[in-house]
């Protein structure tokens, strides 16, 4: 109990520390690049799904990333 305790006051913590860095220029920047690196590794992470899917299924991919086969869409 003891553990979680710690492990909720230090995510409050780090909340407000980012609340807080956030606010100024700098820190907004900061954050905006890491939404945009996360963003990016998400799409390629997303892609390579889409393409070994298709290879598996046997069928080829759509210019939009889907396949014939009735995949699964992530947006």
């Amino acid at each position: 109990m003891k553990k979680l305790f710690w492990l909720i006051i230090g995510i409050g913590v780090g909340f407000i520390a980012a609340h807080f860095v956030a606010r100024n220029p700098q820190g907004k920047q900061f954050f905006d690049d890491v939404d945009s690196k996360a963003h990016q590794f998400v799409a390629a992470i997303v892609d390579g799904y889409r393409d070994r899917e298709a290879e598996l299924s046997g069928t080829p991919a759509d210019a939009d990333g889907s396949s014939a086969g009735g995949s699964v869409r992530f947006k």
